[in-house]
């Protein structure tokens, strides 16, 4: 860790026990989908190959447990050719995307890969979902709560924002909406769900997280747009 990262981690909350019980579910259900999966995600390595070359995957920094920076891993979705210090954002339509990354963006199958950060224990298969470090500004006022919870795959944010890229208003510039109106909604669900959560209620947002892979997905809360 240098001194940045050293630096990012003190400037917020440690972060709490994740628990014995729900890490051996989350390296059990991991370990199972790896399995599952493997094929599929060959052959999605293979396609992303022939279509644009390498790399296959995507790897960015991101904001872990506790302010803790850790590299996050996804099929890459846009052009090799893209500027890989462009927008932090996927918008609708976004033509930085490939034919494969459009797929992979439509049925997230471009989060496979953080499977193996699950089962290196940087994340969980339910928390929060880890920000990049564009936006680690927006961790103020009390949402810096939110780092106390490992980051996951799946969660309410996730399964309520599925569709988030075709939130962003064209009048708006999307990182300032992300930053006035999506970020705050997420950190106000996340923070209503992970101080109460069970085993149960988590198992329960993983067959929603499933669901919403296929398409169906519930409105968001009342006041969180």
């Amino acid at each position: 860790m240098n001194a940045t990262d050293r630096s990012l981690h003190r400037r917020f909350v440690p972060s709490s026990a994740h628990g014995l019980a729900r890490r051996s579910i989350d390296i059990a259900v991991a370990s199972a989908a790896v399995i599952l999966f493997a094929p599929l995600m060959l052959l999605i390595a293979i396609a992303l190959l022939v279509e644009g070359g390498r790399p296959v995957f995507f790897a960015q920094t991101r904001i872990g447990a506790g302010g803790r920076p850790f590299r996050m891993y996804k099929f890459r979705k846009f052009d090799v050719r893209c500027d890989p210090h462009g927008l932090a954002l996927t918008v609708a339509g976004d033509s930085r995307m490939t034919r494969i990354g459009r797929i992979l963006a439509a049925t997230k199958f471009d989060e496979l890969p953080q499977l193996w950060n699950v089962l290196r224990g940087e994340m969980a298969i339910v928390g929060p979902r880890p920000e990049s470090l564009a936006f680690v500004d927006c961790f103020h006022s009390g949402s810096e709560a939110v780092l106390g919870y490992k980051p996951g795959l799946l969660g309410p944010s996730q399964v309520l924002f599925r569709n988030e890229a075709s939130f962003y208003p064209q009048s708006m510039d999307p990182l300032l909406y992300y930053r006035e109106v999506l970020f705050p909604a997420k950190a106000m669900i996340d923070l209503s769900y992970y101080p109460r959560r069970t085993l149960a209620s988590d198992i329960v947002w993983m067959a929603r997280g499933f669901l919403a892979i296929l398409g169906r997905v519930p409105p968001p809360p009342n006041g969180a747009l």
